[in-house]
């Protein structure tokens, strides 16, 4: 099998994988945020703050894939 192949491949299953990760990690952050809210409104700020910036650093991972992927795109069809 030749490398374009397994990029063709690869590349679109690895930015769905990232894309599912980063869904399911932030609908866990904001969950568990919005948990801690109810409990403690009066810290309501600072958890919200922790949140946002956790929200960044995940979502990072999947705009680093599909960086990844964009770069990738332009050699499988190269021969």
């Amino acid at each position: 099998m030749e490398y374009q192949t397994m990029l063709a491949w690869a590349a679109p299953i690895a930015v769905g994988l990232a894309a599912i990760g980063s869904g399911l990690g932030i609908g866990r952050a904001v969950g568990s945020a919005m948990e801690a809210i109810g409990r403690q409104p009066e810290a309501a700020a600072k958890i919200q703050t922790a949140m946002i910036i956790g929200a960044a650093f995940i979502e990072a991972l999947t705009i680093y894939v599909f960086i990844v992927f964009i770069m990738l795109n332009g050699k499988i069809g190269a021969h």
